[in-house]
């Protein structure tokens, strides 16, 4: 029996490997080599790819050729001389065939990872349409990696290509990598690659390599395996499940008009919690809704919240979007001649797939915009059902039910290209192991820059205020994970932007995105060009008790420390005593420091600021602008000690 498991597992990690290697007959570059690229300007130019076995491969670049013979394996590999920021050049690749890539620029080059706050694309950002409308940058290039998962480091990405920044291009890219590199050209002058690799809902785990995640999750080789083979099969009963699908029943008659029998449904709710119940396949849903006379004649943004798996969305029966990833949430523009004064239908077709369905944001999170104003669309809603079973049983196999899927298959592939650092916005979805978290996010840090074997700088958003505020001083997962990423400034070229002044209470995804791109952009100016100024809040250095009170005193202070506050009273600071209960505390500016005290508590111990998921008072800043980062004096036990998503 054990033996047969061994050759069921070997087959299966030959079909794997074969798997991760292009299938090759002419000369091939890699995805991320197209025409309108961004190369790093001072470090040597790589370039690779693969061809027929024993091919000689010829590269012409700025009037010079190099030649090199592929292996046995069929790659091949070429180092260029390294060049100053310029452009525009033209690559040629000669094998059997001829490549020819043109408009190529050097400059600085810049990944752009993690999660949905990172993905959230100009279409849903504050002033999107005037923002988009004035995007034309011919100093920006911009790159969106396909989605995809891989058990082995894949050699090519599935999908992607090099893109100018115009509005045409520029509506569907990261916001937050946009505010960024539009800064970093304006002030630098020189060409700015955005290479934008994100996948929202996702764990920090999914973005380090298995070399290393292997170590640190409990995982080994075997259960490596098993778990490609199981996400095989459930692929195929998902084929499976999706021809039942095909039949495009409600298409057919209509059902975006709203006609037919429909049931009365709450929503937003899961199907597991509503009166579906727990199955797969596929409810249309509908919604009336009135557009006061006086709106009319205007163009509306649709908001629907994350959805579980895939809709399509129609407004009186025209469609206005359709989505085909889960757990992201749902904006669509509406032409103003969609809509019409009185009576309005919207029908969504939610297609789920395996595991929870259906719209499961927030209320607040399921409105139309108009004019400025929003009509709330949660509450009353009918549906309708078809293809509707519980016979495949399909559970989630996706990016976050094992490690290094996302590594292998959305960084690895672009290794061997240069870079000038990193920008990372992640840890929504690892709030609930947030201790981990402290050797998690330093982990990926130092995988990263041995994969590149590059010490490049690294830079991150730590959360944004989020959820009701805290009426009473209590543990936060939350703050939690702020602290471990503010611990991860330990590292040498790091930096940290801190926006628990811009989130928003219900809506995990602010829609300002435009600072969060230049607080990122003010650190990468102070790590990456070394230039003098302030690029950081106040952060917290030592504290000393004198008598009742607790003297806080603080570095990256700027010019000095304000209260933003019209009457200059300065908020969201805890203290306790020895017996570890917090109570709100006032708080006075001295100098470069911050007194601290509570008439209830004579024998102070230790301050907490901003240590909530929501901090929305704490009000702490430099004259520079910038806000202090959350922290505490005390080392005390937190609510997600001991806490792990893995083995």
């Amino acid at each position: 029996m054990l033996r047969t498991q061994k050759k069921i597992l070997l087959s299966l990690l030959v079909l794997m490997i074969a798997g991760m290697m292009p299938a090759t007959a002419t000369v091939k570059l890699p995805r991320i080599f197209t025409s309108h690229m961004i190369l790093q300007r001072n470090k040597p130019v790589q370039v690779w790819g693969w061809a027929d076995k024993g091919e000689k491969v010829t590269v012409e670049w700025q009037g010079k050729k190099v030649s090199t013979k592929t292996g046995s394996d069929g790659n091949w590999q070429v180092s260029l001389p390294a060049m100053p920021a310029g452009g525009p050049y033209k690559l040629i690749v000669q094998g059997k065939n001829r490549i020819e890539l043109e408009d190529i620029l050097i400059g600085d080059v810049y990944v752009c990872s993690g999660q949905s706050n990172m993905e959230w694309t100009m279409r849903a950002v504050n002033d999107s349409e005037k923002e988009v409308r004035d995007g034309n940058n011919p100093l920006l290039r911009l790159f969106t990696v396909q989605k995809a998962t891989a058990f082995e480091p894949a050699a090519d990405l599935e999908g992607g290509q090099w893109q100018t920044c115009t509005p045409e291009h520029l509506i569907d890219f990261s916001a937050v990598a946009y505010f960024f590199g539009r800064k970093l050209a304006a002030e630098e002058k020189i060409p700015i690659g955005l290479i934008s690799s994100n996948w929202g809902g996702t764990n920090v785990q999914t973005w380090i390599s298995w070399d290393v995640m292997g170590k640190l999750s409990g995982y080994t080789d075997q259960d490596r395996l098993q778990f490609k083979a199981a996400k095989s099969g459930m692929e195929q009963k998902l084929a499976s499940f999706r021809s039942l699908l095909q039949e495009n029943k409600g298409e057919k008659e209509k059902w975006f008009d709203g006609g037919g029998d429909w049931k009365p449904i709450r929503q937003p709710m899961s199907w597991e919690q509503s009166v579906i119940g727990n199955a797969d396949g596929i409810v249309w849903m509908k919604k009336e809704w009135t557009l006061p006379a006086s709106l009319a004649g205007n163009k509306a943004r649709l908001y629907l919240g994350p959805i579980d798996d895939h809709d399509v969305t129609y407004v009186n029966g025209v469609k206005v979007g359709a989505t085909d990833v889960y757990n992201k949430e749902r904006v669509y523009e509406l032409d103003a001649s969609v809509l019409k004064p009185g009576k309005n239908l919207l029908v969504v077709k939610v297609t789920d797939d395996g595991g929870g369905g259906g719209l499961y944001g927030n209320p607040d999170q399921l409105y139309i915009e108009v004019a400025g104003e929003r009509i709330p669309l949660a509450g009353d809603w009918q549906y309708r059902s078809v293809a509707l079973t519980t016979e495949f049983g399909i559970q989630d196999v996706g990016p976050n039910q094992f490690p290094s899927q996302l590594f292998n298959a959305m960084i690895a592939p672009f290794i061997k290209m240069p870079i000038a650092g990193a920008i990372w916005y992640q840890g929504e979805s690892n709030v609930g192991e947030a201790v981990k978290y402290r050797s998690l996010f330093p982990e990926l840090i130092r995988n990263w820059r041995s994969k590149w074997n590059d010490e490049f700088p690294f830079m991150w958003v730590q959360l944004a205020n989020f959820t009701a505020p805290a009426t009473v001083p209590g543990p936060s997962d939350w703050a939690e994970l702020r602290e471990a990423q503010s611990q991860t400034l330990s590292l040498p070229r790091t930096g940290q932007t801190v926006i628990i002044d811009i989130g928003e209470a219900f809506d995990i995804h602010p829609r300002n995105k435009q600072d969060v791109g230049l607080r990122l952009a003010l650190a990468a100016e102070k790590i990456v060009y070394d230039r003098q100024l302030v690029y950081s809040g106040p952060t917290y250095d030592h504290m000393e008790v004198k008598g009742n009170e607790i003297v806080l005193h603080f570095k990256n202070t700027g010019s000095g420390l304000q209260a933003r506050d019209r009457y200059a009273y300065l908020r969201g600071f805890t203290i306790a005593g020895a017996d570890q209960r917090f109570v709100w505390a006032p708080a006075r500016i001295e100098g470069n420091t911050v007194i601290v005290s509570a008439e209830n508590v004579k024998q102070p111990v230790a301050v907490r600021y901003a240590w909530a998921n929501n901090p929305d008072d704490a009000n702490l800043y430099n004259r520079e602008g910038l806000p202090a980062s959350p922290f505490r004096t005390d080392n005390w036990p937190v609510s997600t000690e001991g806490k792990s998503m893995f083995k």
